[in-house]
């Protein structure tokens, strides 16, 4: 388990929150609220969520950003205040300066990638009720949490949260099986919500993969053969977009280092980074086909009327695939070239129909509603 050291001085300003609030009401300023998620890590799925989030923040409001790098969020949204993420202790000395906290997109409170990154966010989400700091959650996923100890604690933290608007229904089933007395709703990824440029079409393929332990080297080979299959016939270029910069970048090298890319789909590729999100949607936007095993490459693909195909390393992404009604494979399943080539095929030629995209993107509001209200009601 990891540690962290909270000293008390960090925590005995129980009543501070209610007297900045009442100080800053009074003179006419902007109360303040704290966006915590995982924010200036070069990574475009979440680079998209804070826009989206600092665009639904209502006006009387000041957002501070929790980032990495702060000049990668002053990239994204200019002028914004921000607190080193990295930095637990600067994060919870920042709540004093806040009236608000909100937990911001993805699926934070899961035990999948770390026990380590599950407690931050709980040692966070606690500092926060021990200064009378409100909580809200915002189009969060809950898990996967795959030990007793995390799922009792969560459960706990979660009873002293405002209000929660919940990304997919496994998150918000798990918090009603737990029997939580919070205001809750559910909408699609609020990720639906980001603008994008029209797709007007054109001859590349763009693949947004990621390394996963689902993959040995016969199921790459198999992706590998089918990427190679089509794009020798209906793709003039197959285009690698790193999404993330510090876990996809190295997959083409690490592949080519296997001797598992073809020979002809070598020739036609092109490794590209994901240095912002209008170059990814300019990309997106002539493109033949984009195949995504990234959560939000699949969606700001989608949102562009993009021909999207999904392969799911994680429900999440199978989830938004069939709620979107595009094509995913599992690659927990057994994987057939064949299949694989025939469903992209289909994917590239047939007529499109806008209305699922646009039922998502009017679901998807209902995070911003949550949000505005929650937080009229603290300024009122």
């Amino acid at each position: 388990m990891a540690s962290f050291t909270v000293t008390v001085g960090d925590l005995d300003n129980g009543s501070i929150n209610s007297c900045l609030l009442v100080k800053a009401l009074r003179s006419g300023r902007k109360l303040r609220v704290m966006l915590c998620g995982y924010y200036g890590e070069h990574n475009l799925g979440d680079d998209a969520l804070l826009q989206v989030l600092v665009s639904q923040i209502p006006s009387d409001w000041e957002p501070v950003v929790t980032a990495r790098d702060s000049e990668a969020v002053q990239a994204l949204v200019p002028g914004v205040s921000s607190v080193n993420r990295r930095s637990l202790s600067d994060t919870i000395r920042g709540l004093d300066q806040v009236n608000a906290l909100v937990l911001g997109g993805g699926s934070l409170l899961q035990d999948g990638t770390s026990f380590k990154s599950l407690v931050y966010y709980l040692v966070l989400l606690w500092s926060a009720r021990f200064k009378r700091v409100p909580i809200l959650l915002w189009g969060q996923g809950l898990g996967p949490l795959q030990h007793r100890l995390s799922r009792v604690l969560v459960k706990h933290t979660l009873s002293g949260v405002r209000a929660v608007s919940w990304r997919d229904p496994s998150s918000i089933g798990l918090a009603e099986r737990w029997g939580l007395k919070i205001p809750m709703l559910m909408g699609p990824d609020p990720v639906w919500r980001h603008p994008s440029p029209p797709w007007t079409g054109g001859t590349r393929l763009i693949l947004c993969w990621r390394p996963t332990p689902l993959l040995n080297s016969k199921k790459w080979g198999v992706l590998l053969e089918a990427v190679d299959r089509l794009s020798a016939n209906d793709c003039s270029e197959v285009i690698w977009l790193a999404f993330h910069t510090e876990q996809d970048a190295s997959l083409w090298d690490d592949l080519r280092n296997r001797d598992l890319i073809p020979e002809g789909l070598d020739r036609r590729s092109v490794q590209m980074q994901a240095e912002s999100l209008e170059q990814v949607q300019s990309l997106f936007s002539e493109s033949a086909l984009v195949i995504a095993m990234r959560l939000h490459a699949l969606i700001l693909a989608a949102t562009a009327g993009c021909p999207t195909a999904a392969l799911s390393y994680d429900p999440k992404v199978k989830a938004a695939a069939q709620l979107a009604a595009l094509p995913w494979v599992d690659l927990n399943d057994a994987l057939d070239v064949d299949r694989l080539s025939r469903q992209w095929q289909s994917v590239m030629t047939a007529d499109r129909s806008d209305s699922d995209i646009e039922q998502l993107k009017r679901d998807a509001q209902l995070h911003e509603e949550m949000l505005v209200e929650e937080l009229q009601k603290l300024s009122a």
